[in-house]
């Protein structure tokens, strides 16, 4: 079952509606400029950045904001995640993305490439093409690592696994290493889909990616 969450938590759904407090970006026309004038932190995702299958304001974008809030940083997240997206959808929206000018991405992409079979070097060059343009744009970029079913077999798992750590160090940005680490296999913190995790679940998604984002915020 772990291996089923791993792979189905980025799959087709509807990105979340606008929290209060934060805004979501998909792949309409970008919002009218905000007044908001506090860094931009981008979450860039699939339905499990997106919070599919919970109220609006339940994902972790959201969770991530009252914690940096709590914390003292002065920072605006914005949900960008689309549910069902694969590397090759970020891309084709990512000059939004990027005319945002966002301080950190949180790029969270490849899952749904994984569960389709598109072939490794494709996802790879993607997710390349996306965090080039993101540094270029001078944003920070921390890259949330995935893995796949077992009965996708071991040389594609070992493939795809690979593309996250290399791309991580060729382009020095931070890398999550699992991204549902900590609530992906223990099912209290899954919805009753098996797929997205639960409010418990992101609350430990959560306190994953503060712990590799905090260290690039400045207060």
């Amino acid at each position: 079952m772990l291996f089923v969450l791993l792979a189905a938590g980025c799959g087709e759904s509807k990105p979340a509606d606008s929290p209060s407090g934060g805004e979501t970006v998909a792949s309409s026309p970008l919002p009218n400029p905000p007044t908001d004038d506090r860094p931009i932190i981008l979450a860039f995702g699939d339905s499990l950045t997106a919070g599919s299958g919970l109220p609006a304001g339940s994902g972790y974008p959201e969770m991530l904001q009252k914690e940096l809030d709590t914390r003292g940083y002065s920072y605006r997240v914005i949900n960008a995640g689309v549910g069902g997206d694969t590397t090759g959808g970020g891309l084709a929206r990512i000059r939004r993305a990027v005319d945002l000018k966002p301080e950190v991405v949180i790029l969270e992409l490849g899952g749904n490439d994984g569960l389709r079979g598109i072939p490794t070097d494709v996802m790879k060059s993607n997710l390349d093409e996306m965090i080039v343009a993101f540094k270029q744009s001078g944003a920070k970029v921390v890259l949330g690592g995935m893995t796949l079913p077992r009965n996708f077999g071991q040389d594609y798992i070992g493939q795809f696994e690979k593309v996250y750590p290399a791309l991580a160090s060729k382009h020095d940005v931070t890398l999550i290493p699992f991204f549902l680490e900590g609530a992906a296999g223990h099912t209290g913190l899954m919805l009753d889909d098996g797929i997205h995790p639960n409010q418990a679940g992101y609350r430990e998604v959560t306190a994953t990616v503060l712990k590799y984002v905090e260290p690039l915020l400045k207060k």
